[in-house]
């Protein structure tokens, strides 16, 4: 199981990583799915692995972190069906 953690934290840190790269290298744009997508879904990941080694102040920012990413990826999606 420590294993498995382990490996779910740093595919975490590859993702955030790559939203990162992306945005500063003028790949994605900060509102678009993909790098909300990258974002959430890292921070999620890095949530599991943090509460395994009960890093309790990092679990709680990346909480918050994907929280805003999905909630992003909502406003995103809703627009596309809905634009106005």
């Amino acid at each position: 199981m420590a294993l498995f953690v382990e490996i779910i934290g740093w595919v975490g840190a590859l993702l955030v990583l790559a939203a990162y790269v992306g945005v500063s290298t003028g790949r994605l744009a900060g509102g678009s799915a993909t790098f909300q997508w990258l974002n959430a879904v890292g921070a999620t990941l890095f949530v599991v692995n943090t509460w395994w080694h009960a890093a309790f102040p990092s679990m709680v920012l990346n909480i918050i972190w994907s929280v805003v990413g999905f909630y992003t990826l909502w406003r995103i999606l809703r627009r596309r069906i809905s634009p106005s």
